[in-house]
């Protein structure tokens, strides 16, 4: 019983990285759709094509 007792303890992280990277990939997505909401919105395209504006002009 002894080694299926050490067995088990060696699969406990199994498949953490993949989950890390599943997590994350979910979140930069989330990011994503936030950012592209938040540009769409017309008082932040003014900001940005005045800053643009400013800076070549």
């Amino acid at each position: 019983m002894q080694w299926w007792r050490s067995r088990l303890e060696l699969k406990g992280d199994e498949g953490m990285a993949t989950t890390e990277y599943a997590l994350v990939t979910v979140a930069a997505a989330a990011f994503a759709g936030l950012l592209i909401a938040i540009i769409r919105s017309e008082e932040v395209r003014e900001m940005l094509l005045g800053v643009i504006r400013s800076a070549f002009g």
